[in-house]
This record gives C-alpha cells, sequence and structure tokens, in this order.
C-alpha cells in the first residue's frame, strides 16, 4: 500500500445550520483549497461522500494520532 505523503487534515465540525450533509460532533476530512480559505470556506468531505464549501467557523481543528487518521482517510 502506497504512503500518502500529504499531511491530512481533519476538523471538528461544531454546528450544522443550513447544511444536512453535515453532523455536529463529527470529525471530518478538510482537502486543501486556498482559494475558498480566503473567503472563509473549508473543503470537506461531507456525509455525501462528495466534497463541497462550507463555513470555516462550523469547524474546529484537531489533532488526532497517526492511527486514527489512517482510519479516517477518504480513499482516493
Amino acid at each position: 500500500m502506497a504512503q500518502n505523503t500529504k499531511k491530512s487534515i481533519f476538523m471538528l465540525c461544531i454546528e450544522n445550520k443550513d447544511c444536512e450533509d453535515l453532523e455536529r460532533r463529527k470529525i471530518y476530512q478538510v482537502l486543501p483549497d486556498d482559494e475558498a480559505s480566503k473567503e472563509g470556506y473549508l473543503r470537506v468531505i461531507d456525509e455525501s461522500g462528495e466534497d463541497y464549501l462550507y463555513p470555516e467557523s462550523y469547524f474546529v481543528p484537531v489533532q488526532l494520532p497517526r492511527e486514527a487518521q489512517d482510519a479516517l482517510q477518504i480513499a482516493s
């Protein structure tokens, strides 16, 4: 199995107002998107399994052990 050299980013959802595809208190994988970040959004892989933009204020960063990151990693 090939190792992913990019560091995975995970965030905890703390708000889901008007976002049916997000669950509060759940950890989501975030994909890099500099343009979205400039506008205050994060590109998040949500409950549908697709990546969409959500307000950055709906999430807080979390530090996870490597084993947890591997378990949560979305296969690409």
